[in-house]
Formats: C-alpha cells, sequence, structure tokens
C-alpha cells in the first residue's frame, strides 16, 4: 500500500477521533474523499462491518490490511488511545514514505541511463552496420570481397556493447521488478540496509511505546519478516529471549544483519529499549539519508561518463572501418 496515503488516512482518523466523531464515521468520510484503490476497498470494508455491529478486533482480523498497522490498531483501542495511535503511525508511514521515495528515486539514475545506452547503441550499431554492409555489396561489384571490407571481428566489437549493455539493463530491471530479488538488494546495499534497519527499530519503538511487551512485538516483527533475512535473525532472538537472556546486548550478539552499532545503541539505554530503539531509528535514519545524497551526487557523473564511454567504444570501430573501406576503394 502507498505509504503516503496511509499517513494522510491516519492523520485525518486521528483529527475526526479527537473532535468526537465515531470510528466508522470518520472512516466513512476519508474512504470518500480518498482515490480507489486497494487501501480505499480495506478501509470500506472495515467501516461497513463497524457499522453492522462487528467489534474492532473482528473486524480488523478479517482486513487485509498491513499486519504491523493491525497491531497497533488493537493496542491503541485497547488503551483507550486510538487518536494518539494514529497519529504516531500517521508520522510513522510519512517518513517511512519519504525514506523509501528518495530510495527509489536513486534507482532512476541508473535505469534511465541504461535504458538510453542500450537505445542509443542498438542505433549506432545498427547504422554502423547498415552503411558498412552497402558499401560493401557496391565495392562486391568491382571484385572486392565483404571480408575484406567488414570482417566479422568489426560487427562484434560493434555489437558487443549493446549485448553487454541490454544484458546489464535486463539484470537491473529483474532485480527491481521481482519482489525476491529486491529483498537481496535490500540487506546488500548500504542505504538500502540502514533505511530497512532504521524502519525496524522506528516500529518496535512504536509498540513498545504502546504498551507492547519486547517479546510480543518481538513475534509480530518476526512474523512480519518470515523468510527473510532479517525475520530469521528475530528467531534466534527470541530463541535467546526465552532462554533467559533479558539483556538487550546478549539477546542480539553475534548477527549478520543487525550490525554490533544498533547493538550498542540499543543496549546502552539499559532497560529502557524504547528510547535505545527511538534512538538506532534516528542514527540510521540520517546515515540512511546521508549515503543517498552522496549517491545522488555521485550517480549522475558517473552514469554520463559510462554512457560517453561506451559510445567512444562504438564509434572506434566505425572509424576503423571507413579507414579499412577508404583503403579498398583506394586499391
Amino acid at each position: 500500500m502507498n505509504h503516503d496515503e496511509l499517513a494522510w488516512v491516519n492523520q485525518q482518523l486521528a483529527g475526526m477521533l479527537t473532535a468526537g466523531l465515531p470510528l466508522e464515521g470518520a472512516l466513512k468520510q476519508v474512504c470518500q474523499s480518498m482515490r480507489r484503490g486497494r487501501l480505499r476497498t480495506e478501509l470500506e470494508r472495515l467501516e461497513a462491518a463497524l457499522a453492522q455491529g462487528t467489534p474492532l478486533d473482528r473486524a480488523l482480523a478479517e482486513a487485509r490490511l498491513p499486519g504491523f498497522y493491525v497491531a497497533m490498531l488493537r493496542a491503541g483501542a485497547g488503551s483507550n488511545n486510538l487518536p494518539g495511535v494514529l497519529t504516531l503511525l500517521g508520522d510513522y508511514y510519512q517518513q517511512l514514505h519519504g525514506t523509501w521515495t528518495r530510495l527509489k528515486g536513486l534507482m532512476v539514475y541508473p535505469v534511465l541511463v541504461l535504458v538510453t545506452s542500450m537505445i542509443l547503441s542498438g542505433v549506432l550499431a545498427w547504422t554502423f552496420t547498415s552503411v558498412f554492409l552497402a558499401e560493401a555489396g557496391s565495392l562486391r561489384e568491382l571484385g572486392v570481397a565483404a571480408s575484406e571490407v567488414v570482417p566479422p571481428a568489426l560487427l562484434i566489437s560493434l555489437w558487443l556493447p549493446v549485448i553487454l549493455v541490454t544484458a546489464v539493463t535486463i539484470a537491473v530491471l529483474l532485480v527491481l521488478l521481482l519482489p525476491a530479488w529486491r529483498q537481496w538488494l535490500q540487506w546488500k546495499l548500504p542505504m538500502f540496509r540502514e533505511a530497512s534497519l532504521s524502519q525496524f527499530a522506528s516500529a518496535f519503538a512504536l509498540m513498545l511505546r504502546q504498551g507492547c511487551q519486547p517479546r510480543d512485538a518481538l513475534d509480530l516483527l518476526r512474523r512480519l519478516e518470515a523468510g527473510r533475512p532479517l525475520g530469521r535473525e528475530l528467531g534466534s532472538w527470541q530463541e535467546r529471549l526465552a532462554a533467559g537472556h533479558t539483556r538487550f546486548s546478549d539477546m542480539a550478539a553475534g548477527g549478520r544483519i543487525v550490525p554490533p552499532l544498533f547493538v550498542w545503541l540499543v543496549a546502552s539505554a539499559g532497560e529502557h529499549w524504547e528510547a535505545g530503539f527511538r534512538k538506532a531509528a534516528e542514527i540510521y535514519q540520517r546515515r540512511a539519508a546521508h549515503h543517498i545524497e552522496v549517491t545522488l551526487y555521485a550517480a549522475l557523473p558517473v552514469m554520463i561518463l559510462s554512457l560517453g564511454l561506451m559510445i567512444v567504444v562504438q564509434v572506434g570501430p566505425f572509424l576503423l572501418g571507413f579507414l579499412r573501406l577508404f583503403e579498398s576503394l583506394g586499391a
């Protein structure tokens, strides 16, 4: 679901509930001002269930909303502080939207340059090949063999960059489009990894702030990350917590996904895990933003330089072919 839209919905609902409007009435008004989509459909189903007298807990269980979102709404309803929880969720999803929007924007540069390079190199290779073959056909009438004018090595040097750029472009698009590959990339690139750690820390801190026990918060986040690297590491945290390792530094030691700095930041808060997770979320949010800015500044000139180098690589064989063509004409 769109995080920006979800943040807006939470902010609107929080304001309406604070003004005394019942939840089903607030949902109805919010849905009327939303565009058609999955989020609106699910909120309309939730509103209809509440209007029919279905308890909120049961209505949330039937709605296909994010698991973390549902858990937070249940916690807010249980503590009679649903407007406050909605406000916090609005801020959480707004921050999440800003971070991941910048990360997606970061990926636009290489994709655009790769697609442009693929098209440009293909056009150049096709044009050069057509010119050479046309001239070779003319010289064949004068008794000059085509292989002398257009040797196979020349054609290979013209089309090899096209093949390489096309392969790289397809690989990048597959990484961006396939969920499994995106999850793999999420923990490989520094800015994606740090943004994911910031999101995890924010979610944990938010649950603890609403009164969730660390054991319950850990179980929910592990289930939400099931089948992913972070989910497997959280499973080991659960095992250590169940074995009696109540200190965070002992519970989270030796992990491959959560770095030692993250563990130290949370552990430095002692028993106040919420403060430690909030501190970790802020620091890793700033680290992710820094990496994004540095990469954005460096990506554009590097991509332009790569495109220029590719053009030079293709123009070189073209000029060589013309020299051979002139030599044949002179002969």
